[in-house]
């Protein structure tokens, strides 16, 4: 099967400043292929290469198996794509928006279009100015999807939108596959991610670090976990359990980061007589900075 996507060695620099660096991705038809990386990764650099919006310094990139710099209109007739940054003309609806739109694709399905606004719960007769940013993200995903792409291209799709919302939008964007569609998503929001994706791609500083399955997310979740005891804290049992590391005590409460399953640390704490407990997951940033923060502190050094 032919790869929708397709990239060799893609490279762009800003001057002096760091773009991109010999990102290699392909992404198969009917996939939703996650684009992972905390804010200034490269993510939005890489899809503006893609859609020839931008052009790499080097290396090339494909879409449908055309060289987006070759032909970007026969590329765009079949892609719906929705920017990191959605800005539009104030004065009109949000009606007028969508048929702007589809007008340049010569006309949409009108029923869809409809069943879309519904969806999303959007008011389409007020201006765009109106709008809160998460309504203005729905004009975005309707503009997007009304033509049903063969290739969704969305670069933080569910930026500003409420959960109901959020699962709206991944209950559209698996139909369209099931309708033979694919999906290139970038996200810095791990757990979306991994909800929603097949394989996923994570970049960092340019630079693509990981390539696969999307159940490769979970080896980089961890919890950083609190524990706080009426006596002095029983480092020494939580120290040896498996996956905790960075322990820290402060008083009565110990602190310390869990790789894996919490279930040990849960276990242990409940034998030793925890008063209070608490566990998060870090932040894709905090996960970034834990996994490759040392590596990149030797690099800078």
């Amino acid at each position: 099967m032919a790869a929708v996507i397709r990239t060799d060695k893609l490279t762009k620099s800003y001057g002096s400043h760091r773009g991109i660096v010999d990102v290699d991705l392909e992404v198969q038809q009917g996939e939703v292929f996650g684009f992972l990386g905390p804010n200034g990764a490269g993510k939005t650099t890489t899809i503006r290469v893609l859609l020839d919006l931008i052009r790499p310094t080097s290396g090339k990139a494909f879409v449908f198996e055309i060289e987006s710099s070759a032909d970007p209109n026969a590329i765009h007739r079949r892609i719906g794509y929705l920017p990191g940054e959605f800005a539009l003309y104030d004065r009109l609806t949000g009606l007028q928006t969508l048929e702007y739109f589809g007008n340049l694709r010569g006309g949409v399905d009108k029923v869809y279009q409809a069943q879309l606004i519904e969806r999303f719960d959007l008011d389409p007769s007020r201006r765009f100015r109106e709008y809160s940013k998460g309504n203005k993200q729905k004009v975005g995903l309707v503009a997007a999807l009304q033509n049903k792409p063969d290739l969704l291209m969305l670069d933080e799709p569910t930026s500003g939108l409420d959960p109901l919302v959020q699962q709206t939008f991944f209950e559209v964007m698996r139909e369209r596959v099931a309708d033979g569609g694919t999906v290139f998503l970038s996200s810095h929001v791990l757990n979306e991610v991994e909800r929603s994706c097949d394989r996923v791609a994570i970049i960092r500083d340019g630079r693509i670090v990981q390539t696969g399955r999307v159940d490769a997310l979970r080896d980089l979740a961890h919890h950083q976990v609190e524990l706080r005891f009426a006596a002095e804290p029983p480092v020494a049992e939580f120290d040896k359990l498996p996956g905790v590391t960075d322990v820290a005590v402060e008083n009565h409460l110990i602190r310390m980061r869990v790789l894996g399953p919490i279930t040990p640390v849960v276990q242990a704490a409940a034998r030793l007589g925890v008063t209070d407990f608490l566990s998060r997951e870090p932040s894709l940033e905090e996960t970034f900075l834990a996994l490759y923060g040392r590596e990149s502190a030797e690099v800078k050094s």
